[in-house]
């Protein structure tokens, strides 16, 4: 059953998501299945971590409690064959794709001189080529859409030094790399009518991953993954032609819609405590 909605809504449409067993990529899922949705995961995740809850298989299930229909795929985003499987299976399952959600990334915020390679490489692989592979091998499919749209969580690219002074220069190197992805793609199909964006919160999300790398003390500063998904419905639910390119920050989204009481995505009692995110100003 699809939940009404007096707005653009994304019913009937497909979406296929790297990631998605948990935190803000499930959270972007669910609101697309309230619209009655399709949505495709292809995540690894198909037994629960210790420290990490939910897999690929509670997300289906959450997905078709909220009245869409899932496939979960498991298979890893850096692998080209399970990538192209997952893509034509999608395709095939739902008789296309209208949306390229790049939600899997690694996060390892160990400073240059102490980081081992293999940490770096496992970022490079997900954030930046798992980004890269999905979004390109999806173009056929987004080119017979009505209104195609990839959206990857990432930031905008900051230059200044300040931005690095925190000592996790390997994973602003592999974030970046998902924003590269975002500008060359607006620009490449821009005359296809593919919309390539991304998407950032202004705050920390409280996440088990946030809570297990930056500290379980964060939660009370940062607000939920819902706020995420509440800006990228808005998002994939803008005219292709007309939204391309952006970096945009979740709040600024919903302020844009007239949304501006946020104490809904609060965890703790003020906003004047909310921790911003890596490579956001204060609003």
């Amino acid at each position: 059953m699809t939940t009404a909605t007096n707005g653009p809504t994304l019913a009937g449409k497909t979406l296929i998501m790297s990631g998605g067993s948990r935190g803000i990529g499930e959270a972007i899922a669910i609101r697309a299945a309230r619209d009655g949705a399709n949505v495709a995961l292809i995540a690894k995740t198909t037994e629960p971590h210790p420290k990490l809850p939910g897999t690929i298989y509670t997300a289906a299930k959450a997905i078709e409690e909220a009245g869409g229909r899932a496939l979960p795929i498991v298979g890893d985003v850096r692998d080209d064959d399970a990538v192209e499987a997952a893509v034509t299976r999608t395709a095939e399952q739902f008789g296309g794709i209208d949306i390229v959600i790049n939600n899997a990334s690694a996060i390892d915020l160990t400073p240059s001189e102490q980081i081992p390679m293999k940490r770096y490489d496992l970022m490079q692989d997900i954030n930046a080529r798992g980004t890269f592979l999905l979004s390109r091998t999806a173009i056929p499919h987004l080119r017979a859409a009505a209104n195609p749209h990839i959206l990857t969580l990432s930031p905008r690219i900051r230059l200044e030094s300040k931005w690095f002074e925190g000592g996790h220069l390997a994973y602003s190197m592999a974030k970046y790399a998902m924003s590269l992805v975002t500008v060359g793609l607006a620009a490449e199909l821009r005359s296809d009518g593919i919309a390539a964006n991304s998407l950032w919160p202004r705050t920390t999300i409280d996440t088990a991953a946030i809570r297990n790398v930056v500290g379980q003390q964060l939660a009370s500063k940062s607000r939920t993954p819902e706020i995420m998904a509440d800006a990228a419905h808005i998002v994939l639910t803008k005219p292709s032609g007309d939204a391309s390119g952006n970096f945009f920050i979740d709040d600024e989204v919903l302020a844009a819609e007239g949304i501006t009481d946020l104490s809904r995505y609060r965890i703790g009692d003020s906003e004047d405590d909310l921790q911003l995110d890596f490579w956001v100003d204060p609003a």
